[in-house]
């Protein structure tokens, strides 16, 4: 903890310059809804989609309302970080005054989603700095940021994935064709993605030949590498998975079963934040060993790739019996309606006991190298 201070002093990051930063936002405003102000002291910090670090002085607005997505505006003094192993300190710098330190924090919570947050880039910068932070490291982030990397880890350690073909930005300006020719050998449908992206930012159902290429441009507008993914025959199951404490195996969570209602396809950005129609079942309707494999798989995923903090689990259970790896999400959305925060209150654990558990965990490592 701060010498200043009894109360440990957290700098919660959010916003960021990804597609997510929307959503970024709303887990912030949730999180420190959640966390004990007689425990803790947060240092609120947005990062504006211009990239800008600001100090946010009030987290009230951080929420979804009537539809409109919040935002960090890019106003005030910029944040920045110390490069210096071990300070672990953040200053404010405005133009023409001299900067004014915030001062010493004991952990910072990057509640960033997407490229430029949970893909090992901010997990960087604060090992430079030499501060503490919740969630994975840098190798774990990226890997678990890019689908086609993830997928490539999960099917060396032997964990089932389906099939799959990876759309680099060389490949698709040079060897079209013969892209298309390995997609069309997926069958239809398709799902087509960005590699890099989360949310369901610029996913597209593709059922035949014809809709592949637009797929793939409107994928590209999020992230240059693209992966398509053949469709898998099966329900929508999610499982949360924390660090385990005192050097203990991960934890997994209940499952959660995604009920999309309404008339959407799939799982999209709408039915996920917007029109309120999806639901989720926790536990699902599965046969005990079903779950209990789950809960396994779910773990195995999240050690193979070195996760650490926390982590939520995607698969398809398919008619016959079997469980499919998806994806998996190294900083989960904690919204109100997010399935992560749902599984683990499910499972015993609240969302204030779920934010203490983050921050201790993430207390209990050193800073730096992970």
């Amino acid at each position: 903890m701060s010498e200043v201070s009894s109360k440990v002093r957290v700098a919660v990051v959010f916003g960021g310059r990804s597609s997510e930063h929307a959503i970024s936002c709303v887990t912030a405003g949730a999180v420190m809804a959640a966390m004990n102000p007689d425990r803790y002291e947060i240092v609120p910090i947005g990062i504006a989609r211009d990239g800008r670090w600001v100090l946010v002085e009030s987290a009230a607005a951080l929420e979804i309302t009537d539809g409109v997505l919040p935002e960090v505006e890019a106003v005030g003094g910029a944040v920045t970080l110390p490069m210096d192993a071990g300070a672990g300190g953040l200053l404010v710098v405005e133009q023409g005054r001299v900067p004014v330190a915030l001062g010493e924090v004991d952990v910072v919570l990057p509640l960033l989603h997407g490229p430029y947050g949970e893909d090992g880039t901010i997990q960087g910068l604060l090992e430079l700095a030499g501060v503490r932070y919740a969630g994975a490291g840098v190798l774990a982030s990226a890997v678990g940021m890019d689908k086609g990397f993830m997928k490539l880890v999960w099917q060396a350690r032997g964990l089932p994935v389906g099939p799959y073909v990876l759309v680099g930005d060389r490949e698709w300006r040079r060897e079209r064709k013969r892209k298309l020719d390995e997609i069309a050998e997926l069958g239809f449908p398709v799902f087509v993605k960005p590699a890099r992206a989360g949310s369901s930012m610029g996913i597209t159902r593709v059922t035949d030949a014809a809709g592949v290429e637009a797929a793939v441009e409107f994928a590209r507008e999020h992230d240059p590498k693209v992966i398509v993914e053949a469709a898998i025959e099966g329900r929508e199951i999610e499982c949360g998975v924390l660090e385990g404490l005192d050097d203990g195996p991960p934890d997994a969570s209940l499952p959660a079963e995604v009920l999309v209602g309404g008339e959407h396809d799939f799982y999209d950005f709408e039915t996920k934040y917007l029109d309120g129609t999806t639901r989720m079942a926790i536990p699902p309707d599965l046969p005990p060993a079903a779950v209990d494999e789950v809960r396994r798989l779910a773990a195995q995923a999240f050690d193979a790739l070195d996760c650490e903090g926390l982590a939520r689990v995607d698969f398809f259970y398919t008619p016959d019996g079997r469980w499919v790896l998806n994806e998996i999400n190294t900083m989960p959305g904690c919204t109100p309606t997010s399935a992560f925060p749902q599984m683990w209150a499910a499972s015993g654990l609240d969302y204030p006991a779920l934010v203490d558990r983050l921050v201790t965990t993430a207390l209990n490592r050193p800073a730096g190298l992970r």
